[in-house]
Parts: structure tokens; C-alpha cells; sequence
């Protein structure tokens, strides 16, 4: 019961509106695979074959190591709600920094968040869509505001030094690391 489409729909941008949390998933050759859920006022469709979304600092870099690495990268929104639906974008992805050209555009679509890194931008291959029949009924409560608070609390110096340090990902591929602390 899967559908293909070439981009997304104005039915698909709706149904990602909606959603509050999105998971992101990139594999390189030798790497493990990673998966993330994403959360926060974080992801925007650009066009209906490009879309992107705000990247704050965690617990690692790996999206952008695999980026770098495959390009490859798949997003998943679930519908908790009524319709049943999952959505998949499937495309290739790639990390702009604060530094790049190019980033005040691409940052002008966001309310930049405390401890924002870099934006992923994802040119559209396909869309998929299945029944997710299977996926629970969940209501959204609140978003989390620790990771906004910690890094809104980080003294720029050394948020900045510990950036600079994350230059490979757990399984040692390279990152670029960013220049700058954007602080709240």
C-alpha cells in the first residue's frame, strides 16, 4: 500500500505541518547507521523538491559525516492522529555551515535556535507514502526545553572550542565543524 510521487504534495507539506517530531536516518559504507529523531519548529519545505531543516549540537555530528561521506539520507514523519499515514523523503543531503555562502538565505527561513550548527538542505528524490496503520494514536504534550536551555546557557568561548573539536563522527569519518556559537 505504498504510493511514489517525484516530489511532495500540497496534501504531503500539510501532513508535515502538522507533525512535531520527524526522524532522520544516513548510513555511509562502514559506518553504522544512524537514526535521530528531530524535534522543535525545526524542518522547512522549500520547494516541493527540496526541503530542510535546523541542526543543533548533541550528542554527535554523525548526519553530517554520513552526508559528506554518501550524500544519501531518508525522513520519516509518522501521523500519531487520524489520518494513518508515514511519509518518507528519500534524497541526498547536504551540511551548510554558519561559514558557507549561502547561509544567510538558507537561514532566513528558521527562527535560529540556541546551539543551531548547520542546516541540512535535502534535494527530493522521491516521497513515499504507506498506511501506518501500525503506529500508535499519541497526543503531543510539550517540546523538551532542556537542549535549548543548555545551550542558550553555554558560554559562546567554549561552546565554540567544543564544536571546533567535533571533526570526525563515531566511527571516525571527517565533519566540518562550525565557526560560530548562536546563543539565545
Amino acid at each position: 500500500m505504498a504510493d511514489f510521487f517525484d516530489a511532495l504534495s500540497d496534501k504531503h507539506i500539510a501532513m508535515i505541518a502538522k507533525q512535531p517530531v520527524f526522524f532522520v536516518a544516513t548510513a555511509a559504507p562502514e559506518a553504522r547507521i544512524n537514526l535521530s529523531p528531530k524535534g522543535y519548529d525545526a524542518f522547512r519545505v522549500l520547494a516541493p523538491d527540496r526541503v530542510a531543516y535546523l541542526d543543533l549540537g548533541g550528542s554527535g555530528n554523525e548526519t553530517h559525516a554520513h552526508l559528506a561521506a554518501d550524500g544519501r539520507i531518508t525522513l520519516m514523519f509518522c501521523n500519531f492522529e487520524q489520518p494513518a499515514l508515514i511519509l518518507r523523503i528519500y534524497g541526498r543531503g547536504r551540511p551548510v555551515l554558519p561559514q558557507d555562502a549561502g547561509w544567510e538565505a538558507l537561514a532566513a527561513h528558521f527562527t535560529l535556535l540556541p546551539g543551531t550548527r548547520q542546516i541540512f538542505v535535502i534535494d527530493v528524490e522521491s516521497v513515499q507514502t504507506s498506511c501506518g496503520w501500525g503506529v500508535p494514536f499519541m497526543a503531543y504534550e510539550a517540546e523538551r526545553s532542556t537542549l535549548k536551555k543548555a545551550h542558550a546557557q553555554a558560554d559562546p568561548a567554549q561552546w565554540e572550542a567544543k564544536m571546533a573539536g567535533r571533526t570526525s563522527s563515531i566511527d571516525g569519518l571527517p565533519t566540518r565543524a562550525t565557526d560560530r556559537y548562536i546563543g539565545g
